[in-house]
Order: C-alpha cells, then structure tokens, then sequence
C-alpha cells in the first residue's frame, strides 16, 4: 500500500472501507467485484488505482484497518507497566476482551479466513507479508521487554524465540478461524486461557 492514500480525504476513505468491507463480507474475496465497490463508494477506477495495486492490495489493507480498530476496541497496551507479576495475565486479559468483540463481529473471522486463504496464493499472497512483518515487530518488543523482566527464557537466540513465537500465533489464529463456528461460548471464552498458557510453556525459562 502506498503512503498516498494518506492523502485521502477521510470522509472519501472510510466510504471506501465501509464499502470494501460490506462486498467482501458478502461475496468472499474471490467473488468480490472491484467495480460494485466503485459505484457503492462513488470513486472512480483510476483513483482506486492510484491508491492500491490490485484487489489483494485493498483487501490487506481493510484488514490492517480492521487490526488497528480491533486493537483499539480492546484497549492499549503500555509494554512499560508490565511487571514479571502481570505479565501473562495482561495478555489474556486483552485476548479475553477480543473475543468479546470478536463475538459481537462475526465478520472478522470470516475476513480471518479470506486473509489465510489470499496468504497461500503465490501469486497474490505475498501482499500478506507486510501485516505478518509489522506483527513480528510487535513480538520483538514483547520478547526483549519479557527477558528483562525475567519471563522469557534466554537460552535461545532471541531470533528464534520471535520466530517460534510468530510460528505458534500463527498456528493458533488459523485454528481459531477454521474452528470458530463450532465452538461455543464456552469454548470460546476458554481461548484466552489456553492459548497464552501455550505461549508461556514455549517461551518461559
């Protein structure tokens, strides 16, 4: 995504997005047509490509938004304040207030499926790797801050603990997407839990 969509006017962008976000919902990635998105957003063919390179473009870009506005729903994150005593459970706390609105949004895991499946096209799946970078960032963070509060294991190269790190969220938004409908509120509201008590047995001394 280039940098000029900054320019945008927001009224213009969030039309857009809104628009975007209603044709992918409603017909998959695949299905989703380029030109319904024009006449439904009133922009016209050659600005939407002066903004994004392909439909792939648009989409992971929708889903960095829709990340942003996730996170935000939950609440911040300020890595400082963590203590080796908070540490794992402000994790869960936040997984925990994301599966609230998770629930409330079904949407977003149908768009966590269209992201996994655009992510195995050769040919197209490589615009996904900018939001898997830019997770890997934040992973870096949370891994030096909890080796210095002394609950992330030093014993490995800290390359790896992000790698194997990256690897295991992975793993688990996937299965979450794939599984998402057949859990039940229960279940799901057990995810929080289960899955950072998995990263801590990965990732502690």
């Amino acid at each position: 995504m280039s940098r000029r969509l900054d320019n945008l006017d927001p009224d213009r962008q969030k039309r857009l997005f809104e628009s975007a976000a209603e044709e992918f919902a409603a017909h998959g990635f695949d299905g989703a047509s380029l030109n319904r998105i024009l006449a439904q957003s009133g922009m016209g063919k050659s600005s939407l490509y002066y903004y994004f390179d392909d439909k792939a473009d648009l989409f992971v870009t929708l889903i960095e938004r829709t990340m942003a506005i996730l996170f935000k729903e939950i609440g911040g994150l300020d890595l400082d304040r963590l203590t080796a005593e908070t540490f794992w459970t402000t994790f869960e706390a936040l997984y925990a207030r994301a599966v609230v609105v998770i629930n409330a949004s079904p949407w977003l895991v149908k768009f966590g499926g269209m992201f996994y499946a655009l992510r195995g096209r050769p040919e197209q799946g490589s615009t996904t790797g900018r939001v898997f970078t830019a997770t890997r960032g934040w992973v870096a963070t949370i891994v030096a801050r909890g080796q210095a509060l002394g609950v992330i294991r030093h014993d490995l190269p800290q390359a790896l603990l992000i790698d194997a790190a990256m690897s295991l969220l992975e793993t688990l938004d996937r299965w979450s997407v794939r599984h998402w409908a057949e859990l039940d509120a229960a279940a799901r509201a057990a995810l929080p839990c289960e899955h950072v008590s998995l990263m801590r047995r990965l990732l502690s001394p």
